[in-house]
Protein backbone atom coordinates (compact mmCIF):
# COMPACT_ATOMS: atom_id res chain seq x y z
CA UNK A 1 0.00 0.00 0.00
CA UNK A 2 0.99 3.74 -1.06
CA UNK A 3 1.61 5.68 2.06
CA UNK A 4 1.98 9.22 2.92
CA UNK A 5 4.46 10.11 5.77
CA UNK A 6 4.13 13.42 7.93
CA UNK A 7 6.89 12.37 9.64
CA UNK A 8 9.74 15.53 10.46
CA UNK A 9 7.08 18.26 9.67
CA UNK A 10 7.13 17.22 5.53
CA UNK A 11 5.21 14.58 3.47
CA UNK A 12 8.45 12.30 2.46
CA UNK A 13 9.04 12.49 -0.89
CA UNK A 14 6.48 15.94 -1.32
CA UNK A 15 8.01 18.60 0.75
CA UNK A 16 5.70 20.67 3.37
CA UNK A 17 2.65 20.27 1.15
CA UNK A 18 0.99 18.24 -1.20
CA UNK A 19 -2.49 18.79 -3.62
CA UNK A 20 -4.57 16.13 -3.54
CA UNK A 21 -8.15 14.37 -4.26
CA UNK A 22 -9.64 12.87 -1.07
CA UNK A 23 -11.34 9.53 -2.41
CA UNK A 24 -12.63 8.56 1.10
CA UNK A 25 -12.36 8.12 4.47
CA UNK A 26 -12.31 6.29 7.56
CA UNK A 27 -14.34 7.57 10.70
CA UNK A 28 -12.51 8.90 13.45
CA UNK A 29 -10.97 6.02 15.56
CA UNK A 30 -8.96 5.05 18.79
CA UNK A 31 -5.57 3.61 18.81
CA UNK A 32 -2.88 2.59 21.51
CA UNK A 33 0.09 0.93 21.19
CA UNK A 34 1.96 -0.76 24.33
CA UNK A 35 5.48 0.70 22.03
CA UNK A 36 6.48 3.97 20.45
CA UNK A 37 4.36 4.07 17.57
CA UNK A 38 5.93 3.79 13.71
CA UNK A 39 3.36 5.53 11.75
CA UNK A 40 5.44 3.68 8.77
CA UNK A 41 4.94 0.62 9.99
CA UNK A 42 1.86 -1.75 9.87
CA UNK A 43 1.76 -3.29 13.02
CA UNK A 44 -1.59 -3.63 14.91
CA UNK A 45 -1.91 -1.31 18.34
CA UNK A 46 -2.15 -3.49 21.08
CA UNK A 47 -5.77 -2.13 21.66
CA UNK A 48 -8.10 0.06 19.09
CA UNK A 49 -11.54 1.24 19.04
CA UNK A 50 -13.51 1.47 15.83
CA UNK A 51 -16.22 4.17 17.43
CA UNK A 52 -14.05 5.32 20.05
CA UNK A 53 -16.32 4.24 22.93
CA UNK A 54 -15.47 0.56 23.23
CA UNK A 55 -12.53 -1.89 23.07
CA UNK A 56 -13.00 -3.63 19.43
CA UNK A 57 -14.00 -7.09 19.63
CA UNK A 58 -10.97 -7.96 17.81
CA UNK A 59 -8.68 -6.79 21.22
CA UNK A 60 -6.82 -8.98 22.31
CA UNK A 61 -5.48 -6.75 25.07
CA UNK A 62 -8.04 -4.95 26.32
CA UNK A 63 -7.51 -1.87 28.39
CA UNK A 64 -10.24 -1.44 29.97
CA UNK A 65 -14.21 -2.02 28.84
CA UNK A 66 -15.06 1.50 28.45
CA UNK A 67 -12.93 3.90 26.42
CA UNK A 68 -14.14 6.27 28.80
CA UNK A 69 -12.32 4.44 31.94
CA UNK A 70 -9.01 3.52 30.16
CA UNK A 71 -5.68 4.57 32.12
CA UNK A 72 -4.48 4.49 28.61
CA UNK A 73 -6.95 7.58 28.20
CA UNK A 74 -5.85 10.21 30.37
CA UNK A 75 -4.00 13.15 30.47
CA UNK A 76 -0.56 12.45 31.42
CA UNK A 77 -0.32 8.78 30.24
CA UNK A 78 2.04 9.09 27.08
CA UNK A 79 3.92 12.43 28.73
CA UNK A 80 1.35 15.69 28.95
CA UNK A 81 -1.06 13.92 26.24
CA UNK A 82 -2.95 10.29 26.69
CA UNK A 83 -1.26 7.28 25.23
CA UNK A 84 -4.43 6.20 23.24
CA UNK A 85 -4.80 8.47 20.56
CA UNK A 86 -7.47 9.30 17.93
CA UNK A 87 -6.57 9.09 14.28
CA UNK A 88 -8.01 8.99 10.96
CA UNK A 89 -7.14 7.54 7.37
CA UNK A 90 -7.83 8.80 4.50
CA UNK A 91 -7.50 7.63 1.05
CA UNK A 92 -6.24 10.48 -1.53
CA UNK A 93 -5.01 10.55 -5.38
CA UNK A 94 -2.56 12.75 -6.84
CA UNK A 95 -4.28 14.93 -10.13
CA UNK A 96 -1.81 13.49 -12.53
CA UNK A 97 -2.63 10.05 -11.39
CA UNK A 98 -6.19 9.47 -10.23
CA UNK A 99 -5.83 5.61 -10.15
CA UNK A 100 -2.96 5.52 -7.58
CA UNK A 101 -4.07 5.53 -3.75
CA UNK A 102 -2.52 6.74 -1.02
CA UNK A 103 -3.19 6.17 2.40
CA UNK A 104 -2.46 9.57 4.58
CA UNK A 105 -3.38 8.95 8.24
CA UNK A 106 -4.01 11.83 10.49
CA UNK A 107 -2.99 12.71 14.17
CA UNK A 108 -5.77 14.12 16.31
CA UNK A 109 -4.19 17.51 15.82
CA UNK A 110 -4.98 17.49 12.21
CA UNK A 111 -8.57 16.19 12.76
CA UNK A 112 -10.03 18.59 14.98
CA UNK A 113 -9.73 22.26 16.12
CA UNK A 114 -11.24 25.61 14.89
CA UNK A 115 -10.55 27.52 11.51
CA UNK A 116 -8.18 29.99 12.49
CA UNK A 117 -6.89 32.66 9.72
CA UNK A 118 -8.26 30.26 7.20
CA UNK A 119 -6.45 27.54 7.68
CA UNK A 120 -8.70 24.58 8.50
CA UNK A 121 -8.41 21.44 10.35
CA UNK A 122 -10.09 18.04 8.73
CA UNK A 123 -13.20 18.24 10.19
CA UNK A 124 -13.46 22.15 9.87
CA UNK A 125 -12.73 21.66 6.36
CA UNK A 126 -15.35 18.94 5.98
CA UNK A 127 -18.40 21.24 7.18
CA UNK A 128 -16.90 24.44 5.00
CA UNK A 129 -17.27 21.81 2.15
CA UNK A 130 -20.64 21.07 3.34
CA UNK A 131 -21.94 24.62 3.21
CA UNK A 132 -20.67 25.03 -0.44
CA UNK A 133 -23.15 21.68 -1.25
CA UNK A 134 -19.43 20.54 -1.75
CA UNK A 135 -18.51 16.70 -2.05
CA UNK A 136 -14.73 16.57 -1.02
CA UNK A 137 -13.99 14.04 -3.73
CA UNK A 138 -14.25 16.71 -6.28
CA UNK A 139 -11.94 19.18 -5.47
CA UNK A 140 -8.40 19.10 -5.88
CA UNK A 141 -7.79 19.67 -1.91
CA UNK A 142 -3.96 21.25 -0.61
CA UNK A 143 -2.73 19.73 2.68
CA UNK A 144 -0.13 21.65 4.28
CA UNK A 145 2.00 21.68 7.81
CA UNK A 146 1.41 24.20 10.52
CA UNK A 147 4.50 25.50 10.90
CA UNK A 148 4.15 26.73 14.13
CA UNK A 149 3.47 23.25 15.78
CA UNK A 150 6.06 21.71 17.46
CA UNK A 151 3.82 18.25 16.81
CA UNK A 152 2.52 17.27 12.90
CA UNK A 153 -0.20 18.97 11.86
CA UNK A 154 -1.99 19.26 9.06
CA UNK A 155 -3.97 21.83 7.36
CA UNK A 156 -6.47 21.51 4.46
CA UNK A 157 -7.61 24.12 1.63
CA UNK A 158 -9.46 23.91 -1.46
CA UNK A 159 -7.66 25.04 -4.63
CA UNK A 160 -9.89 23.67 -7.58
CA UNK A 161 -12.81 21.38 -8.93
CA UNK A 162 -12.41 18.68 -10.95
CA UNK A 163 -13.45 18.51 -14.67
CA UNK A 164 -15.61 16.13 -16.05
CA UNK A 165 -13.30 13.09 -17.21
CA UNK A 166 -11.40 13.83 -13.77
CA UNK A 167 -14.83 13.15 -12.12
CA UNK A 168 -15.50 10.19 -13.60
CA UNK A 169 -12.14 8.52 -13.26
CA UNK A 170 -11.75 9.19 -9.30
CA UNK A 171 -15.58 8.39 -8.96
CA UNK A 172 -14.36 5.14 -9.93
CA UNK A 173 -12.01 4.75 -6.96
CA UNK A 174 -14.23 5.84 -3.92
CA UNK A 175 -15.07 1.93 -3.34
CA UNK A 176 -11.90 0.82 -5.39
CA UNK A 177 -10.21 -2.03 -3.56
CA UNK A 178 -7.47 -0.39 -3.32
CA UNK A 179 -9.31 2.98 -1.22
CA UNK A 180 -10.76 0.13 1.46
CA UNK A 181 -7.52 -1.04 2.03
CA UNK A 182 -6.31 2.78 2.75
CA UNK A 183 -8.94 3.21 4.92
CA UNK A 184 -9.21 0.36 6.87
CA UNK A 185 -7.82 -0.28 10.22
CA UNK A 186 -6.70 -3.85 11.88
CA UNK A 187 -10.06 -4.78 11.18
CA UNK A 188 -12.52 -4.38 8.06
CA UNK A 189 -14.58 -1.17 8.13
CA UNK A 190 -17.23 0.00 5.87
CA UNK A 191 -15.46 1.99 2.68
CA UNK A 192 -18.60 4.10 2.36
CA UNK A 193 -18.70 5.24 5.92
CA UNK A 194 -16.93 8.98 6.40
CA UNK A 195 -17.46 11.91 7.24
CA UNK A 196 -17.91 13.15 4.24
CA UNK A 197 -20.71 10.99 3.93
CA UNK A 198 -23.02 13.86 4.30
CA UNK A 199 -21.92 16.24 1.75
CA UNK A 200 -23.93 15.86 -1.15
CA UNK A 201 -23.95 17.72 -4.89
CA UNK A 202 -20.26 19.50 -5.73
CA UNK A 203 -20.70 23.01 -7.17
CA UNK A 204 -17.61 23.69 -6.88
CA UNK A 205 -16.36 25.62 -9.69
CA UNK A 206 -13.73 24.32 -12.23
CA UNK A 207 -11.39 26.85 -13.46
CA UNK A 208 -11.37 24.86 -16.78
CA UNK A 209 -14.05 22.51 -18.18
Amino acid sequence: MNRLSIRGGTFFHHGDAVEVVIVNAAKVSRAYFANEFDGENTVAPTCWSEDTQRPDPFVDERQANRCLDCKQNIRGSAGQGRACRFQQRLAVVFEDNLEEVYQLMLPATSIFGKTINGHMPLQEYAKHLSKHNTKAVSVVTKIYFDKHSVVPKLFFKPIQGLNKEQLETVSGMIDHPDTHEAITSVVQQSATSSPFDSVEGYVYKPNHS
